[in-house]
Parts: structure tokens; C-alpha cells; sequence
């Protein structure tokens, strides 16, 4: 069983690293991008980790964080836009490479990377709290509501990671212009909890009482 799903995982990095890959230096027009770099970087290595922790400790979370398909109609249109952000983002940021556009120091791009980091922590800890954290929205049998930790002050840290995570992108990359693309994602990700939550409140027992209790979905004290 293990090896089925390590097997699995790793067909899945290997085709995220090749399309990733292939983005963010095919439209550079060379492999001479140190932004290209260490975006790959900070990026696939933390995962590989993370995936070898996961078959190990935690196989059955890594199966549920491989499933990516949604049932929810409304989450269909979140994750194709969300694709299109990327792909619109990468391409963005190797092509003002290419042709030395509105490109940023590589001491802001180290920053950002730094920050990217702090947002994969956060999310490897939002994992090890929530042992129901699937990619897609959907109520587990037997799910139970997660109120400790992060979760007990705001309910969608995992969506607070990855807002740190991927605003910090076009600036890896040393991109102005691909800024524009990546600003979408947190109102993509406020569209997602809408239809998350209402889920939830239908599907699973306590969570409209977790509402009261915590009443911040991502930032403290704003949202």
C-alpha cells in the first residue's frame, strides 16, 4: 500500500516539476534565471521532504492531499482559475526576464523567498493539527472540527499559508508585472471559503458553533 502511494506521489512531483519547470524557463529562453531557480528550490525540495515525512508518518493524509478532484461546481471554477493564474504568473515573470523588464534586486528576491518558507512552515503545521486536511472540499466520515492551535484563531490558516506563500512568487522570480497576476489568488481564496463554509456548516457537526467561537477566517482582527 505504501509503496502504491509513494509510487503515486512521486509521478506527481516529477509532473509538477517538469510543467513547473518548463514555465518558468521555456518563456526565459534560458536556464541562466536565478529567480527560476530558487523558486524551484524553496519550492520542490520542502515538498519532497514533506512527502517522505508524510508515506512515512502519515500515509493516509498524503493520500487525501494527492486527491485533487473537486465535486463542488464552484470549487471547479476556483481551481481552473487558479490555474490559469499560475500559468499567466510564470510566464509573465520569465518573459520580462528574457527581455530585462521591470526586474527586481536579488536581495528582495532572498527575501521573498525567506517569507515563502515561513508560509511552508506554517502550512507543515497546519497539516500536522488537521489530520482531515484534504485539497479538495469535502466532509470525512467520522471528521471531526479542529479548534486547537491555528485553528483556534482563525479557521483557514492552511489558505493564510498559501496567500504568504504564493504572494511572495512574482518577487522570487523578480517580477513588477507578474505581481498582477498573483493579487488574484487571495480573492480567488475568499470564493473558495464561501462555498467551503457553507458546506461545512451542512455537512459537519459543530461547525457552526466553531464559527461563533472563532470568528477570524484568515487574518486576526480583519477577516
Amino acid at each position: 500500500m505504501k509503496a502504491k502511494l509513494a509510487a503515486q506521489a512521486l509521478l506527481k512531483f516529477l509532473a509538477g516539476l517538469l510543467i513547473c519547470g518548463a514555465l518558468v524557463f521555456l518563456p526565459a529562453g534560458t536556464l541562466n534565471f536565478f529567480g527560476g531557480w530558487l523558486f524551484m528550490g524553496v519550492l520542490f525540495i520542502p515538498m519532497l521532504i514533506m512527502g517522505i515525512v508524510l508515506i512515512i508518518k502519515a500515509p493516509s493524509l498524503l493520500e487525501k492531499r494527492l486527491n485533487s478532484k473537486e465535486e463542488q461546481p464552484e470549487q471547479k471554477k476556483v481551481v481552473l482559475l487558479g490555474a490559469a493564474m499560475f500559468i499567466l504568473g510564470f510566464m509573465l515573470a520569465a518573459v520580462c526576464y528574457r527581455f530585462e523588464l521591470l526586474l527586481l534586486p536579488k536581495w528582495l528576491s532572498i527575501a521573498a523567498a525567506v517569507l515563502f518558507l515561513l508560509g511552508y512552515a506554517m502550512y507543515a503545521e497546519v497539516m500536522r493539527e488537521n489530520a482531515y486536511l484534504s485539497r479538495t472540499v469535502e466532509v470525512q466520515k467520522d471528521q471531526k472540527v479542529i479548534d486547537t492551535g491555528l485553528y483556534g484563531i482563525i479557521r483557514h490558516p492552511m489558505y493564510t499559508a498559501t496567500i504568504l506563500m504564493f504572494l511572495s512568487i512574482p518577487l522570487i522570480l523578480g517580477s513588477v508585472v507578474a505581481i498582477a497576476a498573483f493579487i488574484t489568488y487571495p480573492f480567488l481564496i475568499v470564493l473558495r471559503i464561501d462555498n467551503e463554509e457553507m458546506v461545512l456548516r451542512h455537512d459537519l457537526k459543530g461547525y457552526t458553533e466553531y464559527q461563533s467561537k472563532v470568528k477570524y477566517r484568515l487574518i486576526p482582527f480583519i477577516w
